[in-house]
């Protein structure tokens, strides 16, 4: 990827705050933004005591693995924001690929941020925003990837990259991610290159094509992995229509 003349981002526009114990990067950068903090700051730390996934779920956050968060401030107009979870796991995806050893399994994004090596998940993305009380919105994007350790209970695959061949400190993986970043940000291009992103994205994708069963806060519905469509919206194939959602957990049948 080329960063394009005109981009809003570079290398130097970020700044990197290296922690060492906290209770989530996520929280540091949103407290960080309450405070006034104007934002392209990264927060790192080398254990989390209160690391937390979606929907609320706890996230394992023993020292050797990468915690990150990336604190955006106004990054981009409401209506577009819904496609920053692809082209945030875009850029982990690419920072992976960078590591990883010749021969390593597939490397693929389940939808809509779950980057998994072999199908088995070695990365966790979660996006946060709240709007602050001088009127600008923060966004932070939590980045924790299994390196040395992993889950030992969880409900689905899980692997690390020590466990795939890929030997480095978390410093090394995160310079990587730090200009993977900047880089998949100028092509997100404030979410008016979505149809760039969602091309990319469908590249890389795991499961096109595949039965998955798609849980909803109420409901869970199984049908066919069609893909997704140009808002990155997963596209589900019922057998009577394709349905477009916006948000859920999916998992292949």
């Amino acid at each position: 990827m080329t960063t394009r003349r005109g981009s809003r981002y570079s290398l130097d526009t970020f700044r990197h705050e290296p922690l060492g114990e906290v209770t989530s990067t996520n929280t540091e950068c949103l407290e960080r933004a309450r405070q006034g903090d104007p934002g392209n700051l990264w927060v790192t730390a080398t254990r989390q005591t209160a690391g937390r996934g979606r929907r609320g779920r706890s996230w394992s956050s023993e020292t050797g693995n990468l915690y990150a968060s990336l604190l955006l401030i106004d990054p981009a107009p409401p209506e577009q924001l819904a496609s920053l979870p692809l082209a945030v796991a875009l850029a982990v995806h690419g920072a992976l690929r960078s590591v990883l050893p010749e021969g390593a399994e597939a490397l693929q994004i389940k939808w809509p941020n779950d980057v998994l090596i072999g199908r088995k998940k070695t990365c966790g993305i979660l996006l946060e925003g709240e709007g602050l009380s001088d009127g600008r919105r923060a966004l932070v994007a939590g980045i924790g990837i299994n390196m040395r350790h992993r889950p030992a209970d969880a409900p689905y695959g899980v692997t690390s990259l020590e466990e795939q061949g890929a030997h480095l400190l978390p410093e090394e993986l995160f310079s990587h991610l730090y200009r993977e970043m900047t880089e998949v940000l100028n092509l997100w291009d404030e979410g008016r290159a979505v149809d760039q992103v969602t091309a990319r994205w469908r590249g890389v994708a795991c499961g096109i094509g595949e039965p998955i069963r798609v849980n909803l806060p109420d409901r869970s519905i199984e049908g066919r992995f069609a893909g997704i469509d140009d808002r990155g919206l997963l596209l589900l194939d019922t057998g009577n229509t394709t349905m477009p959602i916006a948000a859920g957990d999916v998992f292949f049948l």
